[in-house]
């Protein structure tokens, strides 16, 4: 029994560190030729990134799925009410969500946007009192506020290290608070009833936010001929495999949601601004500041006095 609760907690960890790790291989992603070329296919490169992160997250989910045997009764899901509502949630999470949180990396740095991002779950659990009238204790606000406040510290006056365009790489983070804390908060409602299982909701909204990417987003800002460069460059195979650790980490994510819930889970896997920070400063060699450890220590410090709730 101790090691099944032991596996459980593991979970949720693993999910945190693997997004850490995720982080920081995107961000050395957005860096590569490709990605850099000219200003135009900078401006566009992140949501191209995001295109091929869940287009081959969903792929990775295709084989786990087929190797599970539920691949044709997930898509059938698809027109279940319950599916629906993953569906909608998968926009949250994806083209709004992850394409913010790679262009927040792409203006501020993994360290900065896992920092701000990692306010999700305070965010989340603000929008389930508001939607889905869960009651926040005394506890659970003052953590809210806790997190709020580190996240207004570390987004005022950056140090002359950092880029002229911090301030729109703060907003996209910000923008990605929302749509992931919003994807979980309808994700939730989506699954109450049990007809849709964590793996196959997260096949559905990977699916979803890759099919929306590529028939809409991508068409509209011009990124098919960037899309077509860098599926015949040498960065492909790193980009699989950054998709297949992100698709590990929501794995592991959804698993500790479904074992031990989703407010003990989200507490775990908030970690992943640290682990993108450690992974950062070890692979990458970016500097660390003081105020940077600091306000991610009480942007987690916060979010686990609201998922503690």
């Amino acid at each position: 029994m101790n090691n099944i609760k032991k596996f459980r907690a593991s979970a949720g960890i693993l999910s945190g560190m693997l997004w850490g790790l995720d982080t920081v291989l995107t961000g050395f992603v957005l860096g590569t030729t490709p990605f850099v070329s000219t200003q135009e296919v900078i401006l566009i490169a992140p949501i191209i990134s995001a295109f091929l992160h869940d287009t081959f997250s969903t792929l990775w989910m295709m084989i786990f799925s087929m190797f599970k045997g539920e691949f044709l009764k997930t898509i059938k899901l698809l027109k279940t009410r319950s599916g629906r509502f993953v569906g909608i949630a998968a926009l949250f999470g994806g083209p709004i969500g992850m394409a913010a949180y790679l262009l927040a990396i792409n203006y501020i740095g993994p360290g900065y946007t896992a920092s701000i991002s990692a306010i999700y779950p305070a965010a989340g659990a603000f929008f389930a009192y508001v939607f889905l009238k869960e009651k926040l204790s005394l506890r659970g606000w003052m953590g809210l506020i806790l997190s709020i406040i580190a996240i207004i510290i570390l987004g005022y006056a950056p140090g002359d290290n950092l880029t002229s365009n911090f301030f729109i790489g703060f907003i996209c983070a910000l923008v990605c608070v929302i749509g992931w804390s919003l994807e979980s908060v309808i994700c939730a409602y989506g699954m109450k009833d049990d007809e849709v299982s964590p793996t196959q909701a997260l096949q559905i909204r990977q699916l979803v936010s890759a099919v929306v990417y590529g028939l809409l987003i991508v068409p509209i800002i011009g990124g098919i001929n960037l899309t077509s460069i860098v599926l015949r460059s040498s960065i492909l195979p790193l980009i699989i495999t950054t998709a297949l650790i992100g698709t590990l980490s929501y794995i592991f994510y959804y698993t500790a949601i479904d074992n031990i819930g989703p407010v003990k889970a989200t507490g775990l896997n908030v970690t992943y601004s640290i682990w993108a920070i450690l992974f950062d400063v070890l692979f990458i060699g970016s500097p660390i500041t003081l105020k940077l450890v600091i306000c991610a220590i009480l942007i987690i410090i916060g979010s686990i006095m609201v998922s503690k709730n």
